[in-house]
């Protein structure tokens, strides 16, 4: 017997990354036969939706929909939906809590700064702890939104100046190599997709702007060192009690060695 209820895709809202889940849910919707797209002008979830009549697809990057507000209102709605959980959604939108997870699951990680925008670290400090060559971004933001990449003592100390004092950041030493990703669905790894930008930065514009980045699939990488990948993709979807679907971000060096970078509950 078929599931009578009407899949709904939402998408919109309101945050920086409010037209990259507007193109996103579009593109659902539209491979989505019988479903409706609901294109949301507030954070609040549509009154009319109903637990017997609607099951949810959340397409909202970002705030509201990455950082588990949507999907605690659906939750205590009773209204179903795909995708994980508040809880895990809370987690992973937060890449120091990430962080955490992935050391205590064994994912290899790079060493981190985590501060607020009201307690900036010197410039000093953060050299002396990670190098010269640095990536700062904000700990609870996806999309590259807010990323700086800096090279030496005077971009470390003009990009703190320029950071506001809004918010929680955190900083980490400039990997050098691919970038990669892999999707996950229902827990299991599927194809590494390597990120080749023309400009040479993964940045916001880059990401979205069309022409600016290649996609290279299935990614050519070792077999083994594809397999050590997903395997370890695959223990970080487990630990962050991830379900449904998601993607990992991961960096190969030169020398073989991987590092993730975050997990996405709300993948573009």
């Amino acid at each position: 017997m078929s599931d009578p209820r009407q899949i709904v895709v939402l998408c919109g809202a309101v945050s920086p990354e409010r037209e990259v889940s507007l193109r996103s849910g579009r593109a659902v919707a539209s491979v989505l036969p019988g479903s409706r797209l609901i294109e949301l002008e507030t954070n609040s979830l549509p009154d009319w939706l109903s637990a017997g009549q609607h099951v949810v697809l959340p397409v909202i990057h970002g705030d509201y929909g990455e950082d588990g507000r949507v999907q605690a209102e659906l939750e205590a709605r009773g209204i179903a939906f795909a995708g994980c959980s508040a809880e895990a959604s809370r987690v992973c939108i937060d890449k120091v809590a990430t962080k955490q997870r992935m050391r205590a699951a064994g994912v290899p990680v790079v060493p981190e700064v985590a501060f607020a925008g009201t307690a900036k670290p010197i410039a000093d400090r953060l050299i002396a702890e990670l190098g010269e060559e640095l990536v700062i971004k904000p700990a609870d933001k996806g999309s590259s939104v807010g990323l700086y990449v800096l090279r030496g003592r005077a971009q470390v100390a003009a990009a703190l100046a320029e950071i506001p004092a809004a918010g929680q950041w955190m900083a980490e030493r400039r990997l050098q190599g691919r970038e990669m990703s892999i999707g996950l669905l229902d827990g299991r790894a599927m194809g590494l997709v390597e990120i080749v930008p023309l400009t040479g930065v993964y940045d916001y514009k880059t990401k979205y702007t069309k022409g600016s980045s290649e996609y290279r699939f299935p990614a050519p990488v070792e077999p083994l060192l594809a397999v050590a990948i997903a395997t370890a993709a695959e223990k970080l979807f487990a630990a962050c009690d991830c379900r449904d679907f998601a993607r990992a971000d991961v960096f190969l060096e030169p020398d073989g060695r991987f590092y993730f970078l975050e997990i996405n509950t709300c993948p573009a």
